[in-house]
């Protein structure tokens, strides 16, 4: 049971009062309703007022909008909850998580990649002030996560990196500034994503660790932040065997459940042998590898019963309900379970001072001005400067300069466009990025072309033919005499002299984050030419790709692809600054030909 007087809490016997007093005043609906976070988009008063008077939510979690937009939702929730609400966002990567005006700083693995445990406590400093001018109170993060596995595309450049004395040192450093302002952390995703190779938005993934070495390794680190006093964790929807069957001798494969719905992870590891005393808030709970494990009704209370104390997300805002009503009804779900995870819900409030909340000690709208100060920027400067990392680099080609290298032809790699991307008139990598690698290589004194290989040149035809007209023909015919849609060597070395092939694949929610390829034997997107004509091959996402295209031979991770992250990258290319990151992870992937 929760000791509230205890770390992360430390509440004064006022407070304990208040909690105790608070639960003992509450409906049975106000009760239920605590146990949720709701995702909302309301932000009027009317709309606020009826989802408030629907679901008595404890929490409510928002995907970015503007951010008058922001402190008016975090406003009015709070005005007509009588119960003040947590209010979380997911400010990974800076206080763009909190309102769409926000700063990215950079995510965690590019600013792992600094070198420099300042930054990560500017990353949460930042967070946390941009964070609490919209009225926001908490922070789905630090990612606490290693990135073991080169297949995993779920966590990727969210994390710090693999090391996890790296990983807490920078964890505890963005916790440390963040705290500054007073918002409280949920550090995720225990316990520890990014050893399998799924993704648990779409299935359940399984860290196989020994406890041996999960204690030497994610166990590190869990240890070490809630030493530091972390508020909250999040579990993923993560199996791990060694520790379930170790405190349940005898659990058969099929019996295994993800951490948010095991007792034996939830309770017997993180609460007794880590001896975590706060609150336990879910992963999302419309995730398959929580929906793939057992029917709603039974795992919307069942997560409680585990050791959740916050359900993240309705799935259906009256059905849930019900579900987690009835359980209670039945005595499924305990009083004493119940009244535990109440305890740590007000209590969470009360070292936020919601205890005392008062709409007069809400934020004040003038404090949206510290929302996106050009000294935050200056800091996301820094960070790009330090943190692009030339991870391959074999032949002397740098600095590149307009002399020595005019004609460069820009190659766009990875999953190809839709029809709906590419009659928006959006780039292969779907954004911007390809439009302004073209400007600015334009101004620095270049001649840029850009290849447009043929399935997108197919799909450009697809938009604009007659229905009777067959573009496959078409496009056959253009390329009459070619084999597989192959050309003359000559063709690029002759008319180009660099290639510079980029690619900008998020893999959050999808099944891999390796790179595609437009034609089978490989058309100018994939690099075979490097023994023909100097290549360069710039990631500016996933920091894996190296092995899709082993034979490059100056290969260079970005992290993300904000504009003064490609800035930086160029200065680096043309000599006006020098590469100074250090890769958090194997880029290599623990191959031998990535090497060479």
């Amino acid at each position: 049971m929760v000791d509230l007087k205890a770390k992360p809490f430390n509440l004064s016997d006022e407070q304990v009062a208040w909690v105790e007093n608070t639960i003992d005043s509450m409906t049975k609906e106000e009760k239920i309703g605590q146990l949720f976070v709701h995702l909302t988009g309301v932000s009027k008063e009317d709309d606020v007022k009826e989802e408030v008077g629907k679901m008595h939510m404890g929490g409510i979690r928002f995907n970015p909008r503007s951010k008058e937009d922001m402190w008016e939702m975090n406003y009015n929730f709070q005005k007509f909850s009588r119960i003040p609400v947590l209010s979380a966002v997911n400010v990974e990567a800076g206080g763009n998580g909190a309102s769409r005006d926000g700063t990215f700083i950079g995510n965690e693995m590019k600013i792992a990649a600094t070198g420099d445990t300042r930054y990560a406590y500017e990353l949460g400093r930042i967070c946390g002030i941009e964070t609490k001018a919209t009225g926001s109170n908490m922070a789905f993060a630090p990612i606490v996560d290693l990135v073991r596995n080169w297949h995993n595309p779920g966590i990727s450049v969210r994390g710090f990196g693999a090391d996890p004395d790296m990983v807490l040192a920078m964890s505890r450093e963005y916790f440390r500034g963040i705290s500054e302002s007073g918002v409280v952390c949920a550090m995720k995703h225990f316990p520890g994503d990014g050893s399998d190779e799924r993704d648990p938005h779409i299935a359940t993934s399984v860290n196989a660790l020994s406890m041996e070495e999960w204690d030497a390794s994610y166990g590190k680190v869990y240890r070490g932040m809630i030493e530091a006093g972390v508020q909250a964790v999040m579990p993923g929807h993560i199996m791990m065997p060694a520790y379930q069957r170790f405190f349940h001798p005898g659990l058969k494969d099929e019996e295994l459940k993800p951490a948010t719905l095991s007792k034996e992870i939830l309770g017997d590891l993180l609460r007794g042998k880590l001896g975590f005393n706060g609150l336990i808030v879910s992963d999302a709970s419309h995730m398959v590898g929580l929906t793939g494990r057992a029917k709603r009704s039974e795992l919307v209370p069942g997560a409680i019963m585990a050791g959740i104390d916050m359900f993240l997300f309705y799935n259906d805002i009256e059905e849930d309900t019900k579900f987690m009503t009835d359980a209670y009804d039945e005595g499924i779900l305990t009083e004493e379970r119940l009244r535990d995870a109440l305890r740590r819900i007000l209590g969470l409030k009360a070292v936020l001072g919601l205890d005392k909340f008062t709409l007069e000690n809400f934020p004040k709208k003038e404090g949206l001005a510290a929302i996106g100060k050009p000294e935050y920027k200056e800091i996301a400067k820094e960070v790009a400067d330090k943190a692009v990392t030339l991870v391959k680099h074999t032949e002397d080609i740098f600095p590149v300069t307009p002399e020595k290298f005019k004609r460069i032809l820009l190659v766009s790699v990875g999953p190809h466009p839709s029809p709906i991307l590419a009659r928006a008139g959006m780039g292969a990598d779907g954004s911007k990025l390809k439009q302004e690698l073209i400007e600015k290589l334009t101004a620095r004194g270049f001649s840029v072309e850009e290849y447009v290989d043929p399935v997108a040149k197919l799909v450009a035809l697809m938009s604009t033919l007659p229905p009777d007209q067959d573009p496959i023909k078409l496009l056959n015919k253009g390329n009459k005499g070619a084999y597989g849609n192959k050309q003359k060597v000559s063709a690029l070395t002759d008319n180009y002299d660099l290639v510079i092939c980029y690619a900008n694949v998020s893999s959050t929610m999808r099944t891999t984050q390796r790179l595609e390829w437009a034609i089978s034997k490989g058309g100018w997107d994939n690099p075979w030419y490097v023994n023909e004509i100097p290549t360069i091959f710039i990631s500016f996402n996933c920091p894996f790709h190296l092995v899709d295209v082993p034979q490059v031979k100056n290969f260079i991770n970005c992290y993300d692809a904000n504009e003064v992250t490609v800035d930086a990258v160029l200065d680096k290319l043309t000599g006006k600054s020098e590469f100074t990151g250090t890769s958090p992870v194997d880029a290599f992937c623990g191959m031998i030909d990535t090497h060479f």
